[in-house]
């Protein structure tokens, strides 16, 4: 049996000698594994606060949870985060819950994409781009550490993040604008990734590289719109993703909702086995987990009906899919999202073996870095 393939079989099998015998049914493997293969956001300080993630954990075994500190459809500042000690108390109480160590992640890049704000009693942060021009490894590695050793602090062990595009397009409203690349240089960008990476697992936190196959060249955001790349973006943007899979890299790798026509005539990267089975792993020899990006974005959710949107991303390679619920929020997203690939694999859609491939690469990258017996 392969390595993988033993840690899941292992992992699986001690979730189920951890289940009470009498009194209650334990869920069938299928369960697990599906359930392994979602990471949702939720609304609440506490688990009090939030029953509907306790269900999804303890009833729909889901292996992730991202957190925000603003709710964006109700216009609330108050959504996971208020103060170090408030978000410590709510990520231990998500791993209690939980048989399988959850993946808890946030997007900490730092700059103006920072979930964790100092006016909430948390460090100041710099950008990428702060970081890429003074091209450092100093300053990379210490900027790097302070956030991984804040995330450990607070128990939370995946890091949306760094940011591998290229900053091609300087007006790009969400990644040039923002300050998320590190340069339009792919050396400088690699560079400073291979800092920031090894900085992180040295504290023990998951590094996801983003955005696949690459953003920097849009001129939309797809939070809002189609977002088409097709006669922006260049080979030049799959640098840092070749130089790191070559060096190694098996961490995490988040997909992109943008369209590039050169690549794929028909569906988005997301969406896309071209790029995804085809480039990322075929071409780059990529064997990590994918990640998409918040599958309720616009540049899917608007174009694409719930169940088409994870039947071709679940086809195209992604590992794990993420509903942030911070672009819309629909507290039965888990629920939805497993009754429709039960459904398609019921109707053999999904084969099963797609599934146990998802779940060996989650259940790989847990058992490096986050599980413990209980």
């Amino acid at each position: 049996m392969k390595k993988t393939s033993l840690a899941a079989a292992t992992l699986l099998f001690l979730f189920f000698c951890s289940m009470p015998a009498s009194g209650t049914t334990q869920p069938d493997s299928i369960s697990i594994k599906i359930g392994q293969m979602l990471m949702i956001g939720f609304r609440g300080l506490s688990i009090a606060d939030a029953p509907q993630i306790a269900a999804d954990i303890r009833e729909r075994h889901i292996g992730g949870v991202v957190l925000f500190d603003y709710d964006v459809p109700s216009h609330s500042p108050s959504r996971n985060i208020s103060s170090p000690q408030q978000l410590s108390l709510l990520t231990q109480e998500l791993q209690e819950a939980t048989q399988i160590p959850l993946l808890i992640a946030i997007d900490q890049e730092g700059g103006k994409v920072n979930r964790l704000k100092p006016a909430r009693g948390f460090p100041p942060s710099v950008s990428a781009q702060h970081l890429g021009m003074l091209n450092n490894p100093d300053s990379t590695r210490a900027a790097a550490l302070q956030c991984a050793r804040t995330l450990k602090a607070m128990h939370i062990g995946m890091n949306l993040g760094p940011v591998a595009d290229l900053n091609t397009n300087p007006d790009n409203p969400v990644i040039g604008r923002l300050g998320r690349s590190f340069s339009s240089d792919p050396a400088v960008v690699i560079s400073n990734i291979k800092v920031t990476c090894s900085s992180y697992r040295n504290e023990g936190i998951i590094p996801t590289l983003k955005h696949f196959p690459g953003h920097g060249s849009s001129t939309t955001d797809t939070h809002r719109d189609f977002t088409d790349i097709s006669g922006t973006w260049s080979e030049n943007e799959l640098e840092p993703y070749r130089a790191l899979i070559a060096s190694g890299y098996h961490d995490p790798i988040m997909t992109a909702h943008v369209f590039n026509g050169k690549l794929d005539p028909l569906y988005p990267a997301t969406l896309s086995k071209a790029i995804l089975d085809g480039m990322l792993r075929g071409k780059l020899g990529f064997k990590g987990v994918i990640v998409s990006d918040d599958m309720q974005m616009k540049a899917i959710a608007d174009l694409y009906g719930l169940e088409t949107a994870i039947r071709l991303a679940i086809e195209a390679g992604v590992d794990i899919l993420l509903f942030g619920n911070n672009t819309t929020y629909d507290p039965d997203i888990a629920l939805k999202a497993t009754e429709i690939i039960r459904s398609l694999l019921q109707k053999k859609i999904i084969t099963e073996k797609r599934i146990d491939r998802a779940y060996q690469r989650i259940m790989d990258l847990k058992e490096r870095y986050l599980f413990k017996c209980k």
